[in-house]
Order: C-alpha cells, then sequence, then structure tokens
C-alpha cells in the first residue's frame, strides 16, 4: 500500500518552493532501502546527507542487509559509532556516475576508507557488493544501488575487533 509517488507531489512544486530531491530521499522513497533508512536515521546522517553535496551514495538493499548473519545488525544499529562507519564507508563525496567508475579504481568514501572497483563482463563490482541500479540522480549527488552490504576494512582496530567480536558470537 501506502501513498503514490504522485498523490504525494502534486500542488507542492510552486515556483518559490523548490523541493530538491536529495540523496537520503531517493533512500527513503525506496521500497528496498528501509533497514538502510533505518540506519541513516539512527546515526543522525540526515541533515548530513541533505546538504549541498553532491555525494555518492553506494545503497545496499534489505535483502543485503539481510544476508549479515543472524544478529549482526542489531549489533551494528546498538553501536553508533560503528553505524555511522559504516554507513560513511558507503558514501564517497563527488557525484561519481557509473560512467565515471573504472575498472581498479579506488574510491575514497567520507569514512576516509576506500572501496575498489571492478568491472567485468557481469557487471560492475564496488568491493564484494554488484551494483544492481546505477546512476540514480537526486539534487546533491547520486545513488547506485548495490546487493551486499560494504563492511570498511580497515580503520581503528576498534571496530574490527567489535565486528570481529560481534560475528565470533554470531558464528
Amino acid at each position: 500500500g501506502g501513498m503514490m509517488v504522485s498523490e504525494f507531489c502534486e500542488c507542492t512544486c510552486t515556483e518559490e518552493l523548490v523541493e530538491l530531491t536529495t540523496v537520503v530521499d531517493i533512500i527513503v522513497g525506496s521500497e528496498n532501502h528501509n533497514t538502510l533508512e533505518t540506519a541513516v536515521i539512527a546515526a543522525g546522517l540526515v541533515e548530513a546527507l541533505s546538504g549541498e553535496g553532491p555525494f555518492t551514495v553506494f545503497a545496499p538493499t534489505d535483502d543485503a542487509f539481510d544476508a549479515l548473519p543472524e544478529g549482526t545488525l542489531d549489533a551494528v544499529l546498538a553501536d553508533i559509532d560503528l553505524l555511522t562507519s559504516i554507513l560513511t564507508h558507503h558514501v564517497a563525496s563527488g557525484s561519481v556516475m557509473s560512467t565515471d567508475l573504472s575498472d581498479g579504481m579506488m574510491v575514497t568514501t567520507l569514512n576516509g576508507t576506500e572501496l575498489m572497483v571492478s568491472i567485468n563482463d557481469n557487471g560492475v563490482m564496488i568491493d564484494n557488493a554488484m551494483v544492481t541500479v546505477a546512476d540514480i540522480m537526486a539534487d546533491n549527488g547520486v545513488v547506485h544501488v548495490i546487493d551486499a552490504v560494504l563492511i570498511p576494512e580497515d580503520g581503528c582496530e576498534n571496530n574490527d575487533s567489535i565486528i570481529e567480536s560481534a560475528f565470533n558470537t554470531l558464528s
């Protein structure tokens, strides 16, 4: 169910009030990104990602979050610092369009970590995630939908040990 976008947008587009569509609006408006939406809100990143940007967001679907080991998501949502570092690991500054990506390229994220781009006959991979929908344009950037959650590999040792201990507890 829910509201149709058209019901929603009617009559709000007057000249005086130009509503910009932010990368957050795209995530919030997507039916497949409810977990990401919850996470972005929990981490308090809505305002940051609604700024001028531009931002490139690699947005894991709900299925991608569901594929994490059981309990991981709850553990991450309970740890705001970890949550923030994981989410900012999915965001790069600048509008990186799919046409800007090249095989073997490294994309530096807002978390200061790097994502590896690999392009082959199967498509475009960002680290371990496949881009399933590319170049969803927002006024302050672009969103690429991916099918796996990107976990930062480096960064503070604390984070790694937290993630590892979380995974070990689960396995």
